[in-house]
């Protein structure tokens, strides 16, 4: 089980509580946008890693293409993970196993922290 996978659970253990029906998709579309956002992050170090070495690799809107490209398959990648039948089989592993509670504020902290890292590096390049 992945980090990403518990990740999942959490948000949807707090939503399965709030919002019973949409708890799949709500952290479906969390975990997805974690994953976008640390995409992000890591493209925009790289950008600044290779700006400062010299090396021209990709311009800046074939970059921005590919981030776009990436975002739409891990969106797609997660919505086949999270609900199908490898979900159900998650379901059943997580309920047997005691998973370590966190904050829902925690939690989608996360993605707009690794935003703001992003665009903070972008800002240094």
């Amino acid at each position: 089980m992945s980090i990403f996978d518990s990740l999942f659970f959490n948000v949807f253990k707090h939503y399965k509580n709030v919002k019973n029906k949409k708890a799949n998709q709500i952290a479906t579309i969390y975990i997805s946008i974690f994953q976008c956002s640390i995409l992000l992050l890591l493209g925009m170090f790289f950008a600044g890693f290779f700006s400062q070495m010299d090396v021209n690799t990709l311009s800046q809107d074939k970059a921005w293409i590919l981030f776009i490209m990436a975002s739409v398959f891990i969106f797609f990648k997660n919505w086949i993970q999270y609900a199908g039948r490898k979900s159900k089989i998650l379901h059943a592993k997580m309920i047997n196993k005691k998973s370590q509670n966190q904050s829902i504020f925690m939690l989608w902290l996360f993605p707009v922290v690794c935003c703001i890292l992003a665009a903070i590096i972008w800002q240094a390049v």
